[in-house]
């Protein structure tokens, strides 16, 4: 996925809390509200980064202290998300994004994170380095209004 910058760019930190995830979701929609989207664009766009922010907490940090962060960015009709830790990394990135895999089998957890960033973004890519953290970055293509049913 090819890196946007210079456009209209926020970025926001915050600590790696499950109680920032609803903040974070907040954050992703007001941002794209610029684009006019529809409900249904706004509601993958808080479900994509809802998942990209838990994983940082329950994976990247293992629920220790941590900082979690968001950049937003805009390029014509395209909202890029990236959310990044520095939390412990995933060791293999390709096995972490199959369906149903997961690290915490005891937390209950589905391990449909990364399958469901990719259900409601255009598109996916996920770096990772063990021991120094991941970014996940995705873009959502805002339909113009114009076009839109």
């Amino acid at each position: 996925m090819e890196e946007f910058r210079g456009g209209n760019e926020v970025v926001v930190e915050f600590d790696a809390r499950s109680r920032n995830e609803g903040f974070a979701r907040l954050v992703a929609a007001a941002y794209a509200a610029q684009l006019n989207p529809t409900l249904e664009e706004i509601a993958d766009i808080k479900t994509a980064v809802s998942e990209a922010v838990t994983n940082a907490v329950i994976h990247g940090y293992e629920g220790k202290s941590g900082t979690i962060r968001m950049c937003l960015t805009q390029a014509d009709s395209d909202i890029f998300i990236e959310v990044s830790d520095q939390g412990v990394g995933i060791e293999n990135v390709l096995q972490a994004m199959e369906p149903t895999y997961t690290t915490r089998p005891d937390m209950e957890r589905s391990g449909m994170g990364f399958a469901f960033m990719e259900a409601f973004t255009d598109e996916l890519e996920v770096s990772s380095e063990k021991g120094k953290g991941t970014t996940v970055r995705m873009r959502k293509h805002i339909m113009p209004l114009e076009n839109a049913d």
